[in-house]
C-alpha cells in the first residue's frame, strides 16, 4: 500500500510540474505578444514583405505579437554556406508565417522546432530520405526549410500569388493534425463537411483545367495533391484575394473563416 501512495504522490508532483511549466509558457508568451516591432524592424519587414502595408492595423499589431513569440521560440539555422540568419531574414520569414496564425485559434506551430535557411535553391533529403532540389519544404517532423532568395522573391511581389513562406507554413498548419492531406484541423466537427464540399469538387475541377492546359488564378502546382492545393490556395488567398474570390467563391469563404480575415478588402 505504501508503494501505491508513493506512486500516486510522484504522479501528483509530475502533474504539478507540468501545469507549472505550462503556466510559465502562457505567461511568457503573453509578455512577448505585448511587445511591438521597432521602427527599424518595421522598415525591414516592409522592405521584404510589401503586403504588410496593406494589412489593417489591428491585424498587423496582432501579427507583430506572434512574431515576437515566433522569433523567441523557434530556432533559425543557417545552412548550405549561409553564414548567419540575420534579423532581416528572421523578420521576413516571421511576418508572413505569423500572419497566417494571427487570428486562428491554434497551438502556435507547436510541432515546429527549427527553420533551416539556405542562401538559394538547396539539395536536401526529405523526411523519407529522398533527395531533391527545392526552394522550400515543410516537414512534419518539426522543420521548415527555405531558400532565402526564394523568400525575397516571393515576398517582393505581393500580387503574383507565389510566396514560399505562406506556402510552406500553410503546410505546417495542415500537418498539425498529423496528416498532410489538405484538410487542416478545424474548430467544429461540422466544419469538416463544409470544408470538403468546398475543396473536393474545386480540386477535381482544378486538376481537369490544369490537364487541359487552362490557366486560373491558382498556380498549376496545386494540382500535385490536395495538400499542395491547400497551400497554393493559401498563397493566392493572401496575394490575389479578389481573383480567388471571383473564381473560387466557396474556397474563398472557407479560408476567410479559417484564417479569420478577408484580404479582398485590403
Amino acid at each position: 500500500m505504501s508503494g501505491l501512495w508513493f506512486l500516486l504522490g510522484g504522479l501528483v508532483v509530475v502533474a504539478a510540474i507540468v501545469f507549472w511549466h505550462a503556466g510559465q509558457v502562457v505567461r511568457r508568451r503573453k509578455g512577448l505578444r505585448a511587445l511591438r516591432l521597432s521602427g527599424e524592424q518595421r522598415a525591414l519587414v516592409i522592405g521584404n514583405f510589401p503586403l504588410w502595408e496593406e494589412i489593417p492595423e489591428e491585424i498587423r499589431l496582432e501579427t507583430e505579437g506572434w512574431m515576437q513569440v515566433f522569433i523567441a521560440e523557434k530556432s533559425f539555422e543557417a545552412c548550405g554556406g549561409l553564414e548567419v540568419v540575420t534579423e532581416e531574414m528572421q523578420l521576413a520569414i516571421a511576418a508572413p508565417a505569423c500572419l497566417l496564425i494571427a487570428r486562428r485559434p491554434q497551438d502556435y506551430y507547436e510541432r515546429l522546432r527549427s527553420i533551416l535557411v539556405y542562401p538559394d535553391a538547396f539539395r536536401v533529403k526529405d523526411e523519407w530520405g529522398e533527395e531533391g532540389v527545392n526552394l522550400g519544404e515543410s516537414w512534419g517532423t518539426g522543420s521548415v526549410v527555405l531558400a532565402w532568395q526564394s523568400v525575397k522573391m516571393g515576398d517582393a511581389n505581393p500580387e503574383d500569388g507565389l510566396n514560399v513562406v505562406l506556402h510552406e507554413f500553410a503546410h505546417q498548419i495542415d500537418q498539425e493534425d498529423g496528416a498532410a492531406d489538405g484538410v487542416p484541423e478545424l474548430e467544429e466537427m461540422s466544419d469538416y463537411g463544409k470544408w470538403s464540399r468546398a475543396f473536393l469538387p474545386a480540386y477535381d475541377a482544378f486538376c481537369e483545367r490544369v490537364n487541359a492546359g487552362k490557366r486560373s488564378v491558382l498556380d498549376d502546382y496545386g494540382a500535385e495533391s490536395p495538400a499542395e492545393f491547400f497551400a497554393v490556395a493559401t498563397e493566392t488567398f493572401f496575394e490575389r484575394a479578389k481573383g480567388l474570390k471571383r473564381e473560387e467563391p466557396e474556397i474563398f469563404a472557407e479560408l476567410v473563416k479559417f484564417y479569420g480575415m478577408d484580404p479582398s478588402g485590403w
